[in-house]
């Protein structure tokens, strides 16, 4: 089963991302800030992470900074940021860190599940 890490603070939009991943066969795995987004990516291996740009504790920029500095399973695993900060600045900085992909909120869950599929190369 491939694995998606996601890290956010809202728990509407976490509910709404893990049932449409969960549906498609996919098996998630929920933070709600960046710390937690750290320790589960320090203890167990994902094929994608997805991560909020704006997060307490640790930003989803924090983050990927810190898995792409880091020795580890998921350093090299496809990112995905989503934010609601729709600059080219925002943008610029998140790959700067080491984002796969960019999506800017509002999206729909089944152009995430897109960009999933297309990241974990298909595989459930």
């Amino acid at each position: 089963m491939t694995k998606i890490m996601l890290a956010d603070d809202e728990p509407a939009l976490r509910f709404l991302i893990t049932e449409t991943l969960a549906e498609e066969g996919y098996g998630v795995k929920e933070a709600e800030d960046g710390r937690e987004a750290v320790r589960l990516l320090q203890s167990e291996s994902f094929d994608v992470v997805i991560l909020d740009y704006m997060m307490p504790e640790l930003t989803g920029v924090e983050v990927c900074e810190w898995l792409r500095r880091t020795d580890g399973d998921n350093r090299d695993k496809p990112v995905i940021l989503l934010t609601a900060k729709a600059q080219q600045k925002d943008k610029d900085q998140a790959i700067a860190a080491g984002a796969t992909e960019y999506m800017i909120k509002p999206f729909s869950p089944l152009q995430l599940l897109e960009l999933v599929d297309r990241l974990a190369g298909g595989a459930r």
